[in-house]
């Protein structure tokens, strides 16, 4: 019987998923330049703006296609992909999708993923430090022309997103606006998800440990082997 053929919207997604990667980091940088580097010549600014757009553009044209593909309509779709949706709208968002950029790239070199434990912690790690980065500028970008607001560095920003996404809080540094807001309230729930996440794994790697060494241990104890006859 002949193998049955992989759906066309996979295939695409498959052979995309590290070149949209790529553009997501190239976004970022644009957007970095765009927020950051106020000071500097226009052209700088104007190519950032220009990057914005064609990566924006790209992943734009990337769920479109994939839509035409799948055959779907496009409620379904989006229901069953809404993290690409929200890309769209957020490209920023874009390291989110680390698990599959991460298993692409191994399945480029031929070689196979890792266990389960590592890469959980693995993918929770790389998102939490491109997520921080991403929601620090995002909410110094809103934070920083509102003279109520207490963000007015970029360091300020970082602080925070650090305090929201680990769930410390401490309050000292907190977003006014709107927009600061809702990018605040995106990072509580990844932060939330991250921790529980890593200490889910954590907890059942030192599960699987204990198990072994009670198994390995249990099979040499005195009472599971037999004893030597003693002397009379």
């Amino acid at each position: 019987m002949r193998a049955e053929e992989e759906p066309r919207d996979r295939v695409w997604e498959r052979r995309t998923e590290l070149p949209l990667f790529y553009a997501s980091l190239v976004f970022t940088a644009g957007y970095a330049v765009r927020v950051l580097a106020t000071e500097t010549e226009h052209i700088w600014q104007d190519l950032a703006a220009v990057a914005i757009l064609v990566t924006w553009g790209c992943f734009l044209a990337d769920f479109l296609i994939r839509l035409v593909l799948s055959g779907e309509k496009p409620r379904r779709f989006v229901r069953r992909h809404w993290l690409d949706a929200v890309v769209v709208v957020l490209p920023t968002l874009r390291p989110l999708r680390l698990v599959k950029v991460h298993d692409a790239i191994r399945a480029k070199g031929r070689r196979p993923r890792r266990s389960l434990y590592p890469r959980v912690i693995t993918y929770a790690g790389l998102t939490s430090l491109l997520l921080g980065f991403s929601g620090s500028l995002g909410i110094y970008d809103s934070e920083r022309t509102d003279p109520a607001s207490p963000i007015h560095t970029f360091g300020d920003s970082a602080w925070c997103v650090i305090q929201t996404l680990t769930t410390v809080g401490y309050g000292d540094v907190a977003p006014v606006t709107p927009t600061g807001r809702v990018i605040a309230v995106g990072l509580m729930v990844c932060g939330l998800a991250l921790l529980g996440a890593v200490t889910g794994a954590f907890s059942s790697w030192l599960i699987q440990v204990f198990r072994e060494e009670d198994e390995e241990g249990g099979e040499g104890t005195p009472g599971n082997r037999s004893s030597p006859e003693s002397p009379r």
